[in-house]
């Protein structure tokens, strides 16, 4: 039987992805949600970081007949959509390229907490919002990828509501406004139950007025990659689904841009 990785590297070689939405996963076919932003000049970064570059390289047609188009890009590891690897809030934890690709890949969860971050921009995500989804769907977190909806991704990319300051530099730091992951959930996610990833519609696992990175240290003391400023998440349901989240291959990287997609079976 083949594995997980061999289907999607079969279905891809196939065109499976592209006449029939996704790889047969689960023994299910579905259609595909691109839960990544484009990285441009509107690619919201943290307000100390520059940004997303593009240098323009020769485009055009050449002496021999072919069109030939070539460009350059700078870029943060953090911004945009990305993956926070464990070494980003923990000296021993594992890089960009050393995070086993199998907790990156998988069943997901989605805990969609927007209505409360609707009238409150610094809602900290609790341990019940995630035992309230295991009640209401009959099933542990474990082994899943757990991705949190604040709502926030409907703002992007208007820096001044999404981070809730448009200012930069290290002042505008202390003016961000914005949901997270309270620690005492990251904490118990961690201890009492075994997810492989988590990810947020927001520009840090943390909220915005976190000064410590409490929830950041927690997951990444534990090897959990963190997924940020994910999108679409309102076109996903709460549970059945398949997330697969790549980053591109940093060497020794604290994080990287990650593609990232859900399957959601039809």
């Amino acid at each position: 039987m083949l594995s997980l990785c061999q289907r999607i590297f079969c279905g891809v070689c196939f065109g499976s992805l592209l006449l029939f939405g996704a790889p047969s996963l689960l023994g299910q076919t579905g259609r595909i949600v691109d839960l990544t932003y484009p990285f441009d000049e509107n690619t919201i970064f943290w307000p100390t970081e520059p940004g997303f570059e593009l240098e323009k390289g020769p485009a055009g047609m050449t002496d021999k007949g072919y069109y030939y188009a070539a460009n350059r890009f700078r870029s943060a590891e953090h911004g945009g959509t990305h993956m926070d690897a464990p070494l980003h809030f923990f000296s021993s934890g594992e890089s960009v390229d050393t995070v086993p690709l199998d907790r990156l890949m998988g069943d997901a969860a989605l805990i969609d907490v927007a209505s409360k971050c609707s009238s409150n921009s610094q809602y900290l995500i609790q341990v019940s919002d995630l035992t309230k989804w295991e009640e209401r769907n009959h099933r542990r977190l474990d082994q899943t990828i757990v991705l949190f909806r604040t709502g926030f991704g409907k703002f992007w990319p208007d820096r001044e509501r999404y981070l809730g300051t448009k200012e930069r530099g290290k002042e505008a730091v202390a003016k961000l406004s914005f949901p997270g992951l309270d620690p005492k959930a990251a904490r118990w996610l961690v201890e009492q139950r075994r997810i492989k990833a988590a990810g947020i519609d927001t520009a840090s696992i943390d909220a915005g007025q976190s000064t410590l990175f409490s929830t950041h240290v927690i997951l990444c003391e534990k090897g959990i990659p963190a997924l940020e400023n994910v999108a679409n998440m309102d076109q996903l349901p709460e549970k059945g689904f398949t997330v697969i989240a790549l980053p591109m291959k940093i060497k020794g990287g604290s994080g990287a841009p990650v593609r990232m997609i859900a399957i959601v079976p039809m």
